[in-house]
């Protein structure tokens, strides 16, 4: 919300601060955070001129300039030449002078121009960052300013204002409005509060334009509209333009001028945060209804985009011989049929208070922001549509020669103001702050409640614009936040004893940090999804991670789905830093995928204010999709760098396996890592690792080449995917006899040759089984294919240490371990040793 101090001084004494950023900081201590100031943006000498004289020159070029005499207020007149023509000898203008600073960072020096030196420049609106019009030259007495030469004209103009843009929370739709603000401020300071709505308003009278309210389906029990106010004012002079105050504020608060009728009610809208609309009298039907939308109903809106709207739809819409017209999107925007035009002369103004939900999820279902929407999606006070409306309707007369119709339409009845009770005590309770009954009486009253006190309690009537306060405990927040944050003793929570983190958390923070070490940099992607990127994955049609929970209202179109793994998403990343110039990229990303194992259950939405039972609760629970903890990582380009260490090594799907044994290792356990076939990964370079009962943690290895090319990536790319709640769910099986060893070590290397394609884990699985207890560790340290090895087989180089817990084994005792492991691996791979 755009502020401009000097419209907010009207209501409240900002002369009690200095400077501007202390009172932003004021408002920021109570909840209105400074988002940016717009301040001065011309500097240097900027005067009121008279042109004492003009004469017309033409050039070559085919322009015609006008060479000027303007008295700036100095002994002599000064020459400018000027490019407008919309002046005469006489006005008053604008003039910059040698060392002005225009927006945009334009300097202002004498320079010679169609053979005169122009001695400053004549300004136009646009080039003082005041509008768009860039046709004609500012002639003051056209915006009803005067003054004489020599005079500020940065003063004049309203060019040496600030504006403070501040942060308005969705629960405080009151405060987008300058009456809003200013209470706040007179509640910050303790002044008198000049409310802009006080003021008498006209009775409603039987003889109003007709007004029906009837929304027949309301969303979650609360009508669309609950009050609709009509004013109309006659014979308005269609080309009275917008004072230049008018519009000069409504630049400062960030809208554009645009005709009178507009103008007026953006203005208001602006004051009082009542959003009004106005139509052409003469084009509307007999009657307004309000009413929810039919199936296959059409809207042209003011910016002229033709909607299909929903039956959700709020519409304002006119009857005349039994034919209905939509002539508006309630709440959030006009209809084109009506648009007040040029020549428009009698307007009806609307005022009306609609439900923040129903215009909430119109504004997001047309993907139709406005003004409008944006207040009444937050809260309008549903008192303030007749004030607004007079308010309107008066500036309309005032500035459009228009006169005012007595009679008045007021459809429907504001709510009855709600009544809190509240203990005394709870304040000081809730808040550690010793608030006495009187400070939490004025306190309430600041922010305009009424309050009485009976006892321990007080009866708190909020205001009508407070319709976030429905709980004692909201009263206590606002009694905290008038009564000052700062005052709120900052104690630190003392830990109990016994407690920390999860063993689930130790092991991401662990793994984590693994990964880190080993050279992936974490990254986060956002969760959502598409089938398309299932099929780019080339995963099978009956693969289960294509069952994914759509989403509602997705954040984007092309993405409703959650995702059911990790990879879907990353790649991602990997697209994005190749894309940009990085050729070798490792990532990993640790978060949650959603799993649906059955339609949600029907039937669990509930009212307002309606509390689930304990079956309704564990039903809406089981609804929920079980959400996994997944870790995966990526790797594109090279695993190891070139330097002068050497060439640097492409990455590979042995690094991935490597990554995702060490990842289990971490964890204090073991997997089977055995051959797989699954999407996304190469058929033939992809691993699958199996826990001890049976689960698949995930799997690891080369990207199907065709998966590359379909998602752009460097080829050859690697990746693994695990599911961390799957690995954390596995007891610890590892046993200790709780005696280490002293004896020395007796290695043993063995070559054997098997078939290309067994797999080498199944064959170190047979080297354990047949050399027994003694053998301590086993690893594969070299895989040949080649001239020595017959063709359709290899050679896997495997070292075996051995070790005994009572004695030093003997070299013989070590080779016939050695030899007991290679039957094994003979019989059941028909593995031969390699000489």
């Amino acid at each position: 919300m755009r502020v401009p101090l000097e419209w907010l001084s009207e209501h409240v004494d900002l002369t009690v601060v200095d400077d501007p950023h202390q009172l932003a900081a004021d408002l920021a201590g109570i909840g209105l955070e400074e988002e940016d100031f717009f301040g001065p943006e011309v500097s240097g000498p900027l005067v009121v001129g008279r042109v004492l004289a003009l004469e017309p020159e033409e050039h070559s070029n085919g322009k015609t300039i006008n060479w000027c005499q303007v008295d700036v207020g100095e002994d002599e007149p000064r020459g400018i030449v000027c490019g407008a023509h919309n002046f005469s000898a006489g006005d008053l203008v604008v003039a910059a002078l040698p060392g002005a600073v225009l927006p945009g960072d334009f300097r202002i020096a004498a320079r010679t121009t169609y053979g005169h030196v122009s001695d400053g420049m004549i300004c136009s609106l646009r080039e003082l960052g005041l509008g768009e019009d860039h046709d004609g030259i500012i002639v003051l007495t056209a915006l009803g300013l005067t003054g004489e030469p020599g005079d500020d004209a940065a003063a004049l103009l309203g060019l040496d204002r600030t504006t403070l843009d501040v942060n308005v929370t969705p629960d405080r739709g009151y405060q987008l409005s300058i009456r809003g603000i200013a209470r706040e401020y007179a509640m910050l300071k303790g002044q008198a509060f000049r409310d802009p709505a006080n003021r008498p308003v006209a009775d409603p009278t039987a003889d109003g334009f007709p007004v029906d309210l009837a929304d027949d389906a309301p969303i979650h029990g609360v009508p669309g509209c609950s009050r609709f106010t009509a004013l109309i004012v006659r014979d308005i002079d269609p080309g009275a333009r917008t004072p230049f105050w008018m519009q000069r504020r409504l630049l400062e608060a960030g809208m554009r001028p645009i005709s009178l009728a507009v103008d007026v009610t953006n203005y208001v809208m602006l004051e009082l945060g009542q959003p009004l609309h106005a139509y052409d009298l003469d084009l509307l039907g007999r009657r307004i209804v309000v009413r929810r939308a039919r199936s296959g109903e059409k809207l042209t809106t003011l910016d002229d985009v033709t909607r299909t709207l929903d039956p959700e739809d709020l519409l304002i819409t006119d009857e005349s011989d039994g034919d209905s017209r939509i002539i508006g999107l309630a709440g959030v925007m006009g209809g084109a049929a009506l648009e007040v035009s040029a020549t428009t002369r009698n307007i009806l103004l609307e005022a009306a208070h609609f439900d923040e939900v129903s215009i909430a999820r119109t504004a997001r279902r047309h993907r139709l922001p406005s003004e409008a929407s944006r207040r009444f999606e937050r809260g309008v006070d549903p008192a303030l549509g007749p004030v607004a409306a007079q308010r309107a309707a008066e500036l309309l007369v005032e500035l459009g020669g228009g006169t005012l119709d007595p009679a008045t339409t007021v459809a429907g009845e504001a709510p009855a103001a709600r009544t809190i009770a509240l203990p005394l005590d709870l304040a000081a309770r809730k808040v550690g702050v010793d608030y006495s009954p009187a400070e939490v009486t004025g306190l309430l009253e600041a922010i305009g409640a009424h309050v009485e006190v009976s006892g321990d309690t007080a009866q708190v009537t909020v205001p009508t614009w407070r319709s976030d306060l429905t709980d004692p405990i909201d009263l206590v927040e606002e009694i905290a936040r008038a009564g000052g944050y700062d005052r709120i003793p900052s104690v630190l929570p003392q830990a109990p004893g016994g407690r920390g983190l999860t063993a689930a958390q130790r092991a991401r923070r662990r793994l984590s940090n693994l990964l880190a070490g080993l050279g992936y940099t974490e990254v986060l992607t956002y969760p959502f999804t598409s089938d398309k990127r299932s099929d780019e994955l080339l995963l099978p049609a009956d693969d289960a991670r294509r069952r994914a929970v759509r989403l509602a209202n997705p954040m984007a179109d092309d993405q409703p789905l959650m995702r059911t793994h990790l990879l879907a998403t990353l790649v991602d990343a990997i697209a994005r830093n190749t894309g940009r110039g990085f050729k070798d990229v490792a990532v990993f990303e640790a978060g949650m995928v959603t799993l649906p194992e059955r339609a949600p259950e029907p039937g669990l939405r509930f009212e307002p204010g309606y509390h689930p039972s304990a079956d309704e609760l564990a039903a809406i629970r089981d609804s929920v999709p079980p959400q996994p903890f997944h870790y995966a990582g990526v790797i594109a380009g090279r695993a190891e760098l070139p330097g002068t260490w050497g060439a640097g090594r492409a990455a590979e799907a042995a690094d991935v396996i490597d990554t995702v044994r060490r990842m289990v290792a971490a964890c204090g356990l073991g997997a089977e890592v055995r051959a797989a076939r699954r999407a996304p990964f190469h058929p033939g370079r992809c691993a699958e690792f199996v826990l001890a009962d049976g689960t698949v943690l995930g799997h690891a290895g080369e990207l199907h080449p065709k998966v590359l090319e379909n998602l752009g990536l460097p080829k050859r790319s690697v990746a693994f995917e695990i599911d961390l709640d799957a690995l954390l769910g596995q007891e610890d099986s590892r046993d200790w006899a709780g005696v280490l060893s002293t004896y020395p070590v007796s290695r043993q290397d063995v070559a054997l040759v098997v078939a290309a394609d067994t797999p080498a884990a199944e064959v170190a699985r047979a080297l354990r089984d047949g050399a027994g207890a003694e053998l301590e560790t086993l690893e594969v340290f070299d895989v040949y294919t080649g001239d020595q090895v017959p063709e359709g087989r290899k050679s896997l180089a495997f070292r075996m240490t051995f070790r005994a817990a009572d004695r030093t084994l003997t070299a013989d005792e070590a080779s016939a371990l050695r030899e007991a492991a290679t039957a094994v691996a003979a019989q059941r791979f028909g593995a031969e040793v390699r000489s």
